[in-house]
């Protein structure tokens, strides 16, 4: 779902709504009329006039419909000798009468189905001359709306005065765009859609990259910066068309909106002012500023900073990383104030117990995130590190080297830590941040920012990192793939399948966290007591938390297990079990399998063997983090080929599975992603690599001559990427 748009808060008071429908959204590609679409056009309208609204609606298409059946019929009479010679253009007004009836016929029929009335009226530009067939046209159209028969209009192109419906663009109006316009003030109408086949206006033609939608717009910004692309495939005029008629309706007191018509729900959507299509209003000018230019500047800013950064030595990269440290230390009273307040509003609004605790900075955090910033610092540069040098041939020298992905966007809830340890990894390698934190956490994070981007030299910029503060912008900024490189999601699985559904940027991450442990027959009891009691109670909330119990068959029953479940129930853990276990133990049964409860919880199992624990783990995990408990060597070794998760473990607790115990200095999150990164993500998962080719003159003029030899060379040898350190001492 689109975000609502404030500027657009009027909707609610819409009554009479006109709805005009291009030819490029009632026709298929082949010229065919699109059902689909149509039938969809007429459901919303329907229910619409259903909720009360006036609905008038004005449909082009009669000339392509036309055209498309007397092409069949031109050539079902033709010979084969007549299909040889060159093939005049069909008259455009005859067109116009053959199609017109057809389709209004369809439209007709289709209200009919929906039990709704609709009416014809067919209108040319010299109708408008006369004053009285203005008055005597709304008197109908209030008649008609009081009986809530839909108004269809058309211009009559079959009698139109014009010389060719699709050059003569002369007149009070000249196709059915200006119609709607001249519709939308001569009805006084509350709204006018124009259903296009594109989203919206573009600063661009929409097939280019470069080309952003416009949601607001503001002729004194955006008149000079549109450029147009080819006009309609078979309507009269396109995009500029429909500009002209925004513009025309939006200046007389009228709200436009120009919207995509293949969407099935975009009336609709309009009406509940979801952020949608492109707004004209005679007002927007006096709005505040678009966010569509503020989130896209954000974004550049943050991306030119990470280039100045990159351009840093290896010591002036590392102590702004030593300066964010001690900012932390120094500012720790005013964190952990903003926090408490977080933490006081969240328990007042009712939040989960769960949501409460990942949003706490409980005492000696903040020393820990120091520390782990100066473990970050201390570890290895890890830009522009040389991974493989290749002769490719004699003097040409090709080194593949590490380098920043660019600019990041993460998004995260609850856990203001998240945002230290996500900017401390994005400053050591060199990307741009923008970071987007749940309003649950707003002042935490909004202090925590502050801090670390005023520890930020001037010559990189505090823009390295910005803080994004509303959820309006997520959906601007998701569609920002020519600046944002990665987005990372850190929270709910509806978070991030929300996130990889509504952009076209790589997404890294995982939505679910349901982690196993696996008790095998021959396991340490004392031990699998140990870490079964650590991935439960340690941290429930966290996504490396045990959720789901498997144990071995031969142990139910068993005083051993017991234990164990006896020291989940006195930690306070409600256990629900699986089929077999609920007829052994008795627990509730677990309402799913595939279940991550993130709370004092988690489900029991029993399995035949570690084969079934693996076939389980495959069947009903989430790829995460899995565990098995066992002193036989040969299962512990078929659980760790076998599993195909980010991070499997043998005799350890689950929780070991974060970024700062792997000892990556923090991590920005954990993917259950296959392609890039997998597991815990740190400095590493942060890069991408580039390639340096070191000649001396040489030129491929065909291959004739160059001898390959593509021979691997020793990292330490040879010339070398010098950094800012070595330039100075030169």
């Amino acid at each position: 779902m689109a975000s609502a748009d404030p500027n657009r808060a009027f909707m609610k008071d819409v009554k009479r709504i006109i709805i005009k429908v291009g030819t490029a959204v009632i026709t298929r590609n082949d010229g065919r009329l699109a059902l689909g679409r149509i039938g969809a056009l007429c459901e919303q309208v329907k229910d619409l006039n259903s909720q009360g609204y006036e609905v008038i609606m004005v449909t082009s298409g009669a000339v392509g419909v036309g055209r498309q059946r007397l092409r069949y019929r031109k050539l079902v009479n033709s010979s084969f000798a007549d299909l040889q010679k060159p093939q005049n253009e069909l008259d455009g007004k005859a067109c116009a009468a053959v199609g017109q009836s057809g389709l209004m016929a369809l439209y007709d029929m289709l209200f009919t189905q929906l039990d709704v009335s609709s009416s014809q009226l067919l209108v040319t530009d010299s109708d408008f001359d006369n004053s009285n067939f203005r008055e005597r046209l709304c008197e109908t159209v209030e008649s008609l709306l009081e009986l809530r028969v839909i108004p269809i209009f058309n211009e009559n192109d079959a009698v139109s005065t014009r010389k060719a419906p699709y050059e003569d663009s002369s007149g009070i109006f000249w196709d059915n765009d200006s119609l709607a316009g001249l519709l939308a003030l001569e009805l006084k109408a509350d709204l006018l859609v124009l259903l296009s086949d594109v989203d919206g206006l573009y600063s661009g033609p929409p097939s280019e990259p470069s080309s952003k939608i416009i949601h607001t717009y503001i002729k004194e910004i955006h008149y000079q910066e549109i450029t147009f692309g080819d006009k309609s495939r078979v309507g009269r005029g396109g995009m500029t068309a429909k500009v002209q008629a925004a513009s025309l309706a939006s200046g007389g007191g009228i709200p436009v909106v120009i919207t995509s018509g293949f969407d099935s729900q975009s009336i609709v959507k309009v009406l509940q002012g979801e952020k949608i299509g492109t707004l004209f209003h005679k007002n927007a000018s006096l709005w505040e500023p678009s966010k569509d230019a503020s989130v896209h500047e954000m974004a550049v800013a943050a991306r030119d900073c990470s280039r100045r950064l990159q351009n840093l030595s290896s010591e002036e990269r590392k102590k702004i990383l030593f300066d964010v440290a001690d900012a932390l230390e120094a500012n720790e009273d005013l964190i952990r104030s903003e926090n408490e307040a977080d933490i006081a509003a969240a328990q007042e609004a009712g939040y989960e117990t769960s949501l409460v605790s990942r949003l706490t900075l409980k005492p000696g955090k903040i020393a820990s995130l120091a520390k782990s910033i100066r473990t970050l610092a201390n570890m290895e540069d890890p830009i522009n590190e040389i991974l493989k040098r290749t002769e490719v041939a004699d003097g040409l020298v090709l080194e593949k080297t590490s380098s920043p992905l660019g600019v990041l966007l993460i998004v995260f809830e609850s856990r203001p830590d998240a945002l230290v340890q996500i900017a401390s990894l994005a400053i050591r390698s060199g990307n741009g941040l923008l970071l987007k934190g749940g309003k649950e956490a707003m002042r935490s994070n909004t202090i925590l920012h502050k801090v670390i981007t005023n520890a930020i030299p001037g010559n990189v910029g505090e823009k390295l990192i910005g803080l994004v503060t509303t959820r309006d912008e997520i959906a601007d900024l998701l569609k920002l793939d020519d600046v944002i490189d990665l987005v990372i999601p850190r929270g709910s699985n509806k978070l991030v399948s929300q996130i990889k559904a509504s952009t076209k940027i790589p997404v890294l991450g995982h939505a679910d966290g349901v982690c196993h442990v696996y008790i095998d027959k021959s396991a340490d009891m004392d031990m699998a007591k140990r870490i079964v009691l650590d991935a439960k109670i340690d941290y429930p909330a966290a996504c490396n938390a045990m959720e789901t119990l498997l144990v071995h068959k031969d142990l139910a029953k068993t005083p051993e297990l017991d234990d164990i479940l006896l020291a989940l129930k006195t930690a306070g853990v409600n256990i629900y079990s699986g089929p077999v276990a609920h007829k052994v133990l008795g627990y509730p049964k677990a309402d799913s399998f595939h279940l991550e409860y993130s709370s004092l919880a988690c489900t029991v199992e029993f399995v035949d063997d570690v084969q079934s624990a693996i076939d389980h783990i495959h069947r009903y995990g989430s790829a995460h983090t899995d565990c098995v408990v066992t002193t036989d060597d040969k299962v512990a070794e078929s659980f760790l080929r076998q599993v195909d998760s980010a991070a499997v473990f043998y005799n350890a607790s689950t929780r070991f599975s974060d970024g700062a115990r792997f000892g990556l200095g923090a991590e920005v999150g954990i993917s259950t992603g296959r392609i890039h990164a997998r597991g815990p993500v740190g400095v590493e998962g942060l890069l991408t690599t580039r390639w340096i080719l070191r000649g001396k003159g040489q030129v491929v003029n065909g291959d004739k001559d160059v001898a390959y030899t593509h021979k691997t060379l020793p990292l330490q040898s040879g010339p070398l990427l010098l950094d800012q350190d070595s330039v100075k001492n030169l």
